[in-house]
């Protein structure tokens, strides 16, 4: 799992069957400084989060193609949680 923020929204008009009913946000993975830390990535979103909202996201291929109900899904990550920014650090 790696903290990331959310910068935008995928929308395409063709897609894979197993992407239809989820929405696909980029998300930037971020440092433990909250810097931007490599590549963006695609993940599906079940939780409904807003831009630029920090996020947990797993990588686990097999999870997201379990969470989609499709086992041939492209789709390789997914979203665990929605930061709280009010929550006080550990």
């Amino acid at each position: 799992m790696q903290l990331a923020r959310v910068d935008g929204v995928v929308v395409a008009t063709v897609c894979h069957p197993s992407m239809g009913r989820f929405r696909t946000v980029i998300c930037q993975p971020l440092n433990a400084e909250g810097q931007p830390e490599g590549a963006p990535v695609l993940a599906v979103d079940s939780h409904g989060a807003g831009l630029h909202q920090h996020v947990i996201f797993s990588t686990d291929g097999s999870a997201t193609r379990e969470l989609v109900g499709d086992e041939h899904s492209p789709l390789r990550n997914f979203i665990c949680a929605i930061v709280d920014p009010a929550a006080p650090a550990a």
